[in-house]
């Protein structure tokens, strides 16, 4: 191991000469070949970008690759995991991803609904009658689970439910049917997109009822255990706790809570499909590939492929919202992805299917210089251009 790989391990990142992109691709060791010389200029400026707001920001840390198929090509780890005990971030390090979890609920849906379980127009009430009983109901009102996978069901961002958000994680079904009589429409099913948290965490139970399995059972059999996800996880137990960062939520006046995210990693209520996964880089980008079909075992055919990469959203025909995943066409390439946000964690997974391409950005904290999401988009449509296919 070089000096400055050895330093770089032992969490000096307050030296930016460590923090490059050069020594992060040091420590990623990539295979010769894997990475075209045009785009180191680009990583080196991603990599020092980073470093240098992680060091702005002195409080956690960030985590990041470039993949494709799968195959993580460059990674960088700056800042710490656990600052209070100094330990660095690095390659394997955990963190919450908070709503690219409605990602992993939605693509579930997407292998039942492809093995006839269910149809992407089962209607919602079907799986879960208690729906009936939600608020301000519109005559006949009767969404199906494509309209909750892509938020166009017309459901409220959250139930009216005191601490529907706090609870055991075995318990979080109870939330839910707890949930559901607080819960309102605020427009028809079809007419518009609105964010939903508690229309995806309604889609997991009836993805559970539909299949007569655990919904957590089920993403671990049929996703994560299929595409080598090892260290994604919906509760983190003693083999993968080492590995889990200590998540800082930080707010506009500088104040830092560590309280609230190590309270959460024991239940989060009902926020379970669409906040409760745990994961890393290489686990993230694993993800990416089985949806593109490219590198790993697909998770569905082409056809199932199309619709859920396809914008459901009625507002705009070439970027919006397909099925559990954010779309947006850019200079008519198409960038699919999700970002994440909960109490001490920021992420943000993106991917590119024509080219295999896929950044994602894992951070132990809330507020930062870096704009996740815009350092992924960034950072692929520069690289897009020479990526080629392989």
């Amino acid at each position: 191991m070089s000096s400055k790989r050895a330093q770089w391990k032992r969490g000096l990142w307050r030296l930016p000469v460590f923090l490059t992109a050069a020594a992060a691709l040091a420590c990623a060791a990539p295979e010769a070949g894997q990475l075209p010389d045009e785009w180191l200029p680009a990583l080196d400026r991603f990599g020092e970008g980073l470093a240098a707001d992680v060091e702005q920001d002195g409080v956690g840390s960030i985590t990041a690759a470039l993949a494709r198929d799968g195959e993580v090509l460059w990674w960088g780890a700056y800042g710490w995991a656990d600052p209070e005990s100094e330990v660095p971030a690095d390659r394997g390090t955990i963190y919450r991803t908070g709503s690219i979890s409605k990602s992993v609920t939605a693509v579930l849906m997407a292998i039942l609904a492809e093995d006839g379980t269910v149809s992407l127009e089962t209607p919602l009430q079907d799986l879960v009658p208690e729906t009936g009983e939600l608020g301000d109901r519109p005559p006949e009102a009767n969404p199906t689970l494509r309209q909750v996978a892509s938020h166009t069901a017309g459901l409220a961002r959250e139930p009216g439910l005191r601490d529907a958000a706090a609870g055991p994680i075995e318990a979080w079904t109870s939330k839910i049917l707890e949930s559901i009589p607080t819960t309102h429409y605020q427009s028809d099913p079809g007419t518009e997109y609105s964010y939903s948290n508690i229309g995806f965490g309604i889609l997991g139970f009836g993805l559970e009822r539909a299949a007569g399995a655990p919904f957590i059972d089920q993403v671990e059999a049929r996703i994560f255990e299929p595409l080598g996800m090892t260290s994604s996880t919906f509760i983190v137990d003693d083999r993968l706790r080492p590995s889990l960062s200590v998540g800082h939520a930080n707010g506009p006046d500088g104040e830092v809570n560590t309280e609230r995210p190590a309270r959460e990693h024991d239940g989060r209520g009902y926020k379970v499909p669409n906040g409760g996964v745990y994961s890393t880089v290489d686990d993230l980008a694993a993800f990416a590939a089985g949806v593109m079909g490219r590198g790993r075992p697909p998770l569905f055919g082409d056809a199932m492929r199309a619709e859920v990469l396809s914008v459901q959203t009625p507002e705009n025909p070439d970027s919006g919202y397909g099925l559990g995943f954010s779309l947006a066409t850019v200079d008519g390439r198409l960038f699919a992805g999700h970002g994440g946000s909960v109490a001490g964690y920021t992420a943000y997974l993106l991917f590119e299917p024509a080219t295999g391409l896929t950044a994602v950005l894992l951070r132990n904290y809330n507020r930062g210089q870096t704009d996740l999401g815009a350092a992924a988009r960034d950072l692929l449509s520069g690289l897009g251009a020479t990526a080629g296919t392989p």
